[in-house]
């Protein structure tokens, strides 16, 4: 037996020199190691930036199936360029309304999609990104650009504009800005006065944001346009105007 498990080694060993030597190879093998490299660098973009799903970020909406304008029907303008953007912020409709002599609350009608979107209405909002590289943070703000006028300039005295039920939505992995108003008004005084509503500190911010208001099914009744019944009303169109503003300042507290 232990003849036979001695010839059964020295034929393995026969063999593995044999298919060395057949693929040209020693049976004294000898290795050589050699390092390559590879890189990859990248650099801030200044391409529009697309609307993005407000409730789902990871969804880029394409041609058809972006969000209407309910006050331009040729379309929402488009966003801002440079690697720090505004990609969209919904105008907003607050309908037609009977006049009246009581103090009265309505409602933003919810953002509506084109025909080409499968999603049903969804809520206002409003979107940046920072494509700098950075992340070194950034701050959003807004103000209303004066009161609600007709096209005679007459105004809608003591309308006051609620924004309510705001949340982030994010498809980036950085984290999530930390200052952010999830309710607020606008003071329309004069020119109208700014309010930060979100900020991304040092270490936070890079990516896409949507400042959304409320959800698929609270969209509708999270912006409100508070009218008080003393109010003159005269049977026309009013009308006004948000600013959005997107400034390289970051908010408090990043190190």
């Amino acid at each position: 037996m232990k003849n036979k498990a001695s010839k059964i080694v020295a034929i393995s060993a026969l063999s593995l020199g044999a298919v060395l030597t057949n693929f040209g190879l020693s049976s004294t093998v000898s290795a050589a190691e050699y390092k390559s490299n590879l890189i990859v660098e990248f650099s801030p973009s200044n391409e529009l930036v697309k609307p993005v799903d407000p409730t789902d970020p990871t969804k880029t909406l394409g041609d058809g199936e972006g969000p209407i304008d309910p006050t331009d029907p040729s379309g929402p303008n488009p966003g801002t360029e440079g690697p720090l953007s505004i990609d969209y912020a919904s105008s907003l409709d607050f309908g037609t309304q009977k006049i009246t002599s009581t103090d009265q609350v309505y409602n933003a009608v919810a953002q509506k999609f084109g025909d080409g979107s499968s999603r049903g209405d969804g809520p206002n909002y409003v979107q940046v990104t920072d494509n700098r590289g950075l992340e070194t943070g950034w701050s959003l703000s807004v103000k209303q650009q004066g009161q609600f006028l007709t096209a005679d300039n007459e105004e809608l005295t003591g309308a006051e504009l609620v924004f309510s039920n705001g949340v982030v939505n994010t498809a980036s992995i950085s984290p999530k800005p930390s200052a952010v108003k999830n309710s607020f008004s606008l003071t329309p005084d004069g020119n109208g006065t700014a309010v930060n509503i979100m900020a991304a500190k040092n270490g936070e911010g890079a990516g896409t944001y949507v400042l959304a208001f409320g959800d698929n099914s609270s969209g509708g009744k999270s912006i409100s346009l508070k009218v008080p019944g003393k109010a003159t009303k005269y049977a026309k169109k009013y009308s006004t105007s948000l600013l959005w503003r997107l400034q390289d300042v970051p908010a408090p507290g990043g190190e």
